[in-house]
């Protein structure tokens, strides 16, 4: 077991590797099986972070024509849809020269323009191949192997994942355009857990993606809520991109790309926070909600009495029954009118954004003026 660990919020947690540094790993084993004709059971590589890794294998076969094993992924304390997976290298000698790379059962296939891998290319990220080629040439490169006169022109790696096919379903890899099954990934070798940063990077990749296609007007939702409630609207599910709490981060991106409208749908308990400036909404960073509520419908005219219950309520959505008992005017457009001010402000005015508002229980609350318009455009009838 890999056992680094890091100490976040008081509590230890342990690191993982990738799935690419687990293809680099069976792929250097299979080769070192192949050119020495015998069985590895371990195997070292490096990582760009900086940190080897010494892998068990499993699987392991090898002939006079092709070897292939497999190393199981381990994500640490940041468990995905791929911890505890088997990942799968063969390699075979080849009459090309260099490295070439194919996919095997459950490793996706590039379709679309915008990831860093062009289309029709097996969806093996750049830094997962430049890891695999630096241990296949340091393999070639050895005093043990690099005189002998039987060494092929080149090698051919197939990866593969079999149980890919049916856990990329719970991946963004079928609306990012990445066919048939997993992506390799990972730019440091090793999984941080919990990472924050690689959680926005594959929201960023899923927003560029759009915008290679060349998708102009889009829709952000912070989680499922909003995603299920767009559906009920009949929005297009194709330009939809889940934004989860870093709604500032994602708007930044967006306007650095250069989208021209976005359609901002999300459950009140998040956007209010919105409202107040809050761009990051997880519940760690800050929180409002209560106070926001109330301080709008002081303005709009709510006696003392409703603002302390409002003040007093332990949710939003018991905030929206006081607040829809006391009939005040318009209250949930002109919020929604709040929240567009706040996120265009944040986009400096260079991109429409318009806003829907709504609760698990009380539906459609509010929008802002000119919704109705941009939300006609994102229907798919």
């Amino acid at each position: 077991m890999f056992n680094k660990t890091v100490e976040k919020n008081g509590k230890i947690m342990r690191y993982g590797y990738t799935t690419g540094s687990c293809a680099t790993a069976a792929t250097k084993a299979a080769l070192l099986m192949f050119l020495n004709q015998q069985k590895w059971d371990t195997v070292k590589i490096n990582t760009p972070k900086g940190w080897p890794l010494d892998l068990v294998l499993h699987d392991q076969t090898f002939s006079e024509y092709e070897a292939s094993c497999s190393v199981v992924k381990d994500a640490g304390d940041d468990p995905d849809v791929t911890n505890g997976i088997k990942i799968f290298a063969k390699v075979t000698p080849s009459d090309q020269d260099g490295i070439s790379f194919a996919a095997g059962i459950g490793v996706g296939i590039v379709t679309s323009v915008g990831l860093s891998i062009p289309p029709g290319q097996p969806a093996i990220n750049p830094t997962p191949r430049e890891m695999i080629a630096q241990e296949i040439r340091a393999v070639l490169d050895s005093d043990a192997i690099k005189h002998r006169p039987d060494l092929p022109k080149g090698w051919q790696v197939e990866l593969s994942i079999p149980q890919g096919v049916e856990l990329a379903k719970r991946t963004f890899n079928p609306k990012l355009g990445i066919e048939g099954g997993l992506s390799i990934i990972g730019t440091t070798g090793i999984v941080e857990p919990m990472s924050e940063e690689a959680w926005k990077a594959s929201l960023k990749l899923e927003l560029s993606v759009l915008h290679a296609k060349g998708f102009n007007e889009i829709i952000f939702v912070p989680g499922n809520y909003g995603k299920d409630f767009s559906e009920e609207l009949g929005l297009n599910e194709d330009v939809l991109v889940k934004t989860s709490n870093f709604i500032g981060f994602m708007l930044d991106e967006a306007e650095r790309m250069g989208f021209d409208k976005i359609l901002l749908i999300g459950h009140l308990g998040k956007l209010v926070k919105v409202a107040g400036g809050i761009f990051n909404t997880h519940s760690s960073v800050a929180d409002g909600r209560m106070e926001i509520l109330t301080a709008h419908a002081g303005i709009l005219g709510a006696s003392r009495d409703t603002m302390a219950k409002i003040m007093a309520a332990k949710t939003t959505d018991e905030a929206t029954d006081i607040i829809l008992a006391e009939n005040l005017p318009d209250y949930f457009n002109q919020l929604a009118e709040v929240v567009k001010k706040k996120v265009t402000d944040r986009v400096y005015g260079t991109i429409d954004i318009e806003v829907v508002l709504f609760s698990k229980i009380h539906g459609f609350l509010g929008q802002s003026k000119d919704a109705e318009e941009l939300r006609k455009r994102l229907c798919t009838h």
